[in-house]
């Protein structure tokens, strides 16, 4: 079956109060990041969420929810949804509630984390808890600190700190949930992972026998481990455990770094088969069914798309497959049960302008249906819907204080690169804005860069440049993932090169269409897209006005050579190469490529922001190319954020960068 995205687009969602809401005529240009109703603050868009989680138990008859407590924390509640009364079973003013699941129709289990703190600050491992829905037997499974200690009156040690909750791992019966253990870490890759059945009760666990040198692991519906991957250097092979004689067969070998798209288990079938995405020898990934016993395929694929990859997630009851669910330019189920098709169409008429990811219960025969809902100009907002009453209730938002009227649509738009290979690209404009001509532009970068990137849902770093007046150009470079093999692969060995006048094609094009003003155009981006943000300066000097960057790489050599980042040896090794170039062959294409290198021709302003504690990118980076940049740029303005990482963990931090950006490009894109 192929699917198109064009029945989710309802472009008709409040276009008349747009104008309204938001006129462009009085947008204001001063150079400072001032708020005002029409020129807001980045507060708005980067506080914490509200609530961003909720999950029905296995039976469905309750529901737990992950939202802010009274001390500004994520707390953990359940709600009973007969009585519709909720229950606090966890929170707390030190931690946030993490990942959560359901251990069974009684008893939850989840981790912690800190979002207060930045990483560099972060002393604590997630560890493990368990807690019964009305916030009875609670019990600590899993050590915090690198010590052991003893939980209370039991005589049974803690798990020690390096054990992590598998998640999605419980197998909602029973009391179990699966962990991880990793026995050795050097701070750039693990070394054996242990995996183990964790008792939520009495805090003991088995470890589950598998294959050496596992990494991923997939259970059948009785809680049977039926497939693993292995990894050792960049060889990646998926094993199948015959049911029949116990032992391990080898279902595919592929290079981790470069062939890890080939073939993907996503789940294991009532029946023994898999449900996997793969190639196949095509251009775009689908999903097929696998019967690994037989090595027999689905005559066609479950689901497919002609322009884009498909990777999709199964919905599952414990009896069958209901669904997949997965995104090719916005989110889209594919129900295989006609029940579940009905109900949908039943939601959609009622919630028409967004996409509705509905999940029933795993068993029994509740009535009620968690509806996650959004849109691009709506963060994801949870309602519920009884079957049998046919009645919404409305359970909270992400973040309720965003008013849709005053959001900015997202579109994509196919351009032409000068070789001729198609970019897709978002645009987005600012509200109110459709028909203005000439107006300032941020062409966003994403990182990666060899990752999926946006889909068509609402994100804050858009939606904040948009109501600060900016259009926004999000092209999706070669390289990028999720459009075809031959699209990611004309990317490999072009950072600086094909990747890079990919970005400036895609300036160029939104010029050509009277979209973006010639001369108010800047570049930006994280990680990857900060150094693209700099080469833009480099290669296209006269196209970008100015640039954005942080936790940028700004030498490629670095990439090899800084010792204390956190890119593991096998992947300088084995991946480097292939999708870089190799470091002493290329040596001299690398130092081209390099922004460090050519930091004195660069004329134009520039903002860089680092994270003092960064491994991916660490500060070397932004250090050496800041001092480089000084020599010769009077416009240069240079920031790091203590103890921050590979981007910014503290709300507070985000809100700071991103005034700082509005200020920035409220001053260098002014007509």
């Amino acid at each position: 079956m192929t699917l198109s995205l064009t029945t989710l687009k309802r472009r008709t969602l409040l276009a008349a109060s747009l104008a309204a809401a938001w006129p462009w005529a009085q947008a204001q240009t001063s150079a400072e990041a001032t708020a005002s109703p029409l020129r807001p603050s980045a507060d708005k868009f980067f506080r914490a969420a509200q609530m961003d989680a909720a999950s029905l138990s296995p039976d469905g008859r309750r529901l737990a929810m992950r939202s802010m407590g009274p001390a500004g924390r994520m707390m953990l509640t359940v709600l009973t949804l007969e009585s519709m009364t909720p229950k606090v079973v966890y929170s707390s003013d030190a931690a946030d509630v993490g990942n959560f699941v359901w251990v069974n129709n009684e008893r939850l289990a989840f981790d912690l984390n800190d979002r207060e703190t930045p990483q560099g600050k972060i002393d604590a491992a997630p560890g493990l808890f368990a807690v019964q829905h009305d916030g009875s037997e609670f019990k600590q499974l899993v050590e915090r600190q690198r010590v052991w200690a003893r939980n209370g009156s039991d005589s049974l040690s803690l798990q020690p700190w390096n054990t992590f909750l598998l998640n999605g791992s419980a197998q909602r019966v029973g009391d179990e949930v699966l962990v991880v253990r990793p026995e050795s870490y050097d701070s750039k890759s693990v070394g054996y992972i242990k995996l183990l059945r964790l008792n939520t009760r009495t805090g003991r666990s088995v470890e589950v026998d598998g294959p050496l040198h596992s990494v991923g692991w997939w259970a059948d519906p009785q809680g049977e481990l039926r497939v693993a991957q292995t990894l050792e250097a960049e060889k990646g092979a998926l094993r199948w455990r015959n049911p029949a004689t116990g032992q391990w067969q080898v279902l595919a070998e592929f290079n981790a770094f470069t062939e890890g798209g080939e073939l993907a288990v996503r789940q294991i079938g009532a029946d023994g088969k898999l449900f996997v995405t793969a190639q196949r020898g095509r251009d775009k990934q689908a999903c097929w069914l696998l019967d690994p016993a037989t090595g027999e395929w689905s005559a066609e694929p479950l689901a497919q798309s002609p322009q884009f990859d498909v990777d999709a997630e199964v919905i599952a009851r414990r009896d069958k497959v209901l669904g997949l669910r997965f995104t090719i330019d916005a989110e889209v189920t594919q129900w295989l049960d006609t029940d579940m098709q009905t109900l949908q169409k039943q939601i959609d008429k009622v919630l028409p302008r967004t996409v509705n990811r509905l999940s029933v219960p795993w068993t029994g025969d509740a009535p009620w249906v968690l509806i996650e809902a959004f849109v691009d100009i709506q963060p994801t907002q949870y309602f519920l819907f009884n079957r049998e009453t046919r009645k919404f209730s409305r359970l909270g938002g992400e973040r309720p204080d965003i008013n849709a009227k005053a959001m900015a649509e997202m579109d994509m738009v196919r351009i032409k690169a000068r070789d001729g290979l198609e970019l897709p690209a978002w645009l987005t404009l600012p509200p109110g804005a459709a028909g203005t001509k000439n107006l300032p532009m941020v062409v966003l970068v994403h990182g990666g860069p060899f990752v999926r990137g946006p889909a068509w849902r609402w994100d804050a770093e858009v939606q904040f440049l948009a109501a600060r007046g900016f259009a926004v150009l999000q092209p999706q470079f070669r390289g990028s993932k999720g459009f075809g093999a031959a699209h990611h692969q004309a990317g490999w060995r072009q950072w600086g090169k094909a990747m890079q006048t990919d970005l400036a094609d895609a300036a160029a094009w939104a010029i050509a269409q009277g979209i973006a003003d010639p001369k108010r155009i800047a570049i930006a981006g994280g990680s990857y897209g900060g150094y693209a943000a700099l080469m833009g300066l480099v290669r296209d000097p006269a196209l970008f006005r100015c640039a954005v960057a942080w936790v940028g790489v700004t030498d490629l050599d670095m990439l090899h050579s800084v010792s204390w980042d956190d890119v593991s040896d096998a992947y300088k090794k084995h991946g480097m190469p292939k999708l870089l170039g190799d470091r002493v062959k290329d040596a001299a294409e690398l130092k081209a490529n390099s922004p460090l290198t050519h930091a004195a021709s660069i004329k134009q302003p520039v903002l860089l922001a680092y994270g003092s504690a960064d491994k991916r990118v660490p500060l070397v980076h932004g250090e050496a190319f800041s001092k480089a940049l000084k020599a010769s740029n009077e416009q240069v303005e240079y920031v790091v954020y203590a103890d921050e990482g590979h981007g910014w963990r503290v709300p507070a931090n985000q809100i700071d960068f991103w005034n700082r950006v509005a200020g920035f490009l409220d001053k260098q894109l002014a007509p």
